[in-house]
């Protein structure tokens, strides 16, 4: 039976919107491609999340690989702020699961950085019963241990469990584990998979 909901945050509780974001910045479709190809869709991106380097030292991760950029990486993340923005459904789907009695976690990659300067996408920590943010702890899923790390936190059984996250293989580390998963893709979808889990 399901007693315990885990949620990602980016793309689930929150839109990690970091096109739009650096669109909003100036910067055109080609120059936001390139800016990603040296930072979010570098696998750099997660030692961001990591914490284990200062921010500065993570933006110099993201000009060692693309230099001649350098300036534009620099304005795109030396204020990350209006990146990472809260979702309108997610008060509300927080308070329905623990009014109907589950505990609500949250499991996230996400940096120092991000939390700092995006706080109101984070504003529903408080209303959670507990959770790990990647930076505080120095891993980033899919590495099991962080997962592991969450259940032994909050004295979790991973069957009383259920993971939602945007990423196939951060749900597939979970289930490997004996944690149910549920991929978002979108909210109708989660919705339906997640009740036919809690029925």
């Amino acid at each position: 039976m399901i007693k315990n909901i885990i949620f990602d945050i980016g793309n689930v509780l929150s839109d990690f919107c970091w096109e739009k974001f650096l669109e909003e910045r100036g910067f055109d479709r080609a120059m936001v491609d390139r800016i990603g190809r040296a930072s979010v869709w570098n696998e750099d991106w997660y030692e961001f999340d990591k914490g284990v380097y200062t921010d500065e030292e993570v933006v110099d991760l993201f000009i060692e690989n693309d230099p001649e950029i350098a300036d534009e990486i620099h304005k795109g993340f030396d204020n990350v702020e209006g990146m990472v923005r809260l979702r309108p459904r997610t008060f509300p789907w927080i308070k329905d699961l623990k009014e109907r009695g589950y505990k609500v976690y949250y499991l996230s990659n996400f940096s120092h950085k991000a939390e700092i300067q995006c706080p109101d996408s984070v504003s529903f920590i408080p209303e959670m019963d507990g959770g790990i943010l990647s930076y505080k702890v120095k891993m980033t899923k899919p590495d099991p241990e962080i997962y592991k790390l969450l259940l032994k936190m909050y004295d979790l059984k991973a069957e009383d469990c259920v993971f939602i996250d945007d990423t196939p293989r951060n749900v597939e580390a979970a289930e490997k584990l004996g944690i149910h998963g549920i991929q978002f893709k979108e909210y109708e979808q989660v919705f339906e998979e997640l009740e036919a889990l809690l029925a």
